[in-house]
């Protein structure tokens, strides 16, 4: 399977902005053969803790008529959208969700972030309690989102329950050891394609750095999309 990670400098606070964006990108990379595209944590929002608390407005549900344009972007593509954004459950806070669009613009997971960065996120998010699995093609996936990435059990997990691919949404600044110490050493230890949907512009934590892109299960990049452009870059899965 051809898949593709995204990235792009979400506008703070702005979801139909955001969703325009997104969308033109699923369109992009359908055209161009992939399959399933993933974005950044908190592509719908930016990532703006503190914004998301103050305005009430900002948190989505996950039939939210806001998301149509991406729905219909998967419909007309033909291709999943992995987006991650504020998601109202059943906490007294949101969850920081990854939804899953199918290529039919059905929803096929929803995944909560478990292990929340601590201040600004574990006063705005409630944590999830359950891994994020999905199936497309035939083909497994797990979801994972930025500081989960930190602990190997979650990738163990996704390796001992049949997934071939571990996608994370992520806001990683271009000076994060993330990119070198994490996700290649999740791939290689665990024999997993990793697919990083990662920021680019400014947001409450400093900088996005870019680099979206994929490693194979020997650890080794398979594609790159590079520290400041935004868009998306492909690789072969499964």
């Amino acid at each position: 399977m051809l898949i593709a990670t995204a990235q792009f400098a979400p506008v703070a606070g702005d979801v139909e902005a955001n969703v325009r964006t997104i969308a033109g990108l699923v369109r992009e990379a359908g055209a161009a053969g992939a399959r399933l595209v993933v974005f950044a944590e908190l592509s719908l929002t930016g990532y703006e803790p503190a914004l998301i608390r103050e305005d009430p407005s900002l948190v989505l549900t996950e039939d939210d008529p806001r998301l149509e344009p991406v729905r219909a972007a998967c419909r007309a593509a033909g291709t999943a959208a992995v987006v991650n954004g504020p998601v109202r459950g059943g906490g007294p806070l949101p969850g920081l969700a990854t939804l899953v669009i199918g290529p039919d613009g059905a929803p096929l997971a929803c995944y909560d972030k478990r292990h929340l960065y601590h201040g600004a996120e574990q006063e705005t998010f409630t944590a999830g309690t359950a891994d994020g699995r999905f199936t497309l093609d035939g083909l497994r996936f797990a979801l994972a989102t930025c500081y989960d990435n930190r602990f190997p059990e979650p990738a163990e997990r996704a390796a001992a329950d049949g997934c071939a691919v571990y996608l994370a949404s992520s806001m990683l600044e271009a000076e994060n050891d993330s990119f070198e110490t994490v996700y290649p050493v999740r791939a290689r230890d665990f024999g997993l394609y990793v697919a990083l949907g990662n920021a680019l512009g400014r947001c409450e934590i400093g900088e996005g750095g870019g680099r979206a892109g994929i490693w194979g299960p020997d650890g080794g990049r398979l594609a790159d999309a590079g520290p400041g452009k935004p868009g998306f870059v492909l690789a072969e899965v499964g």
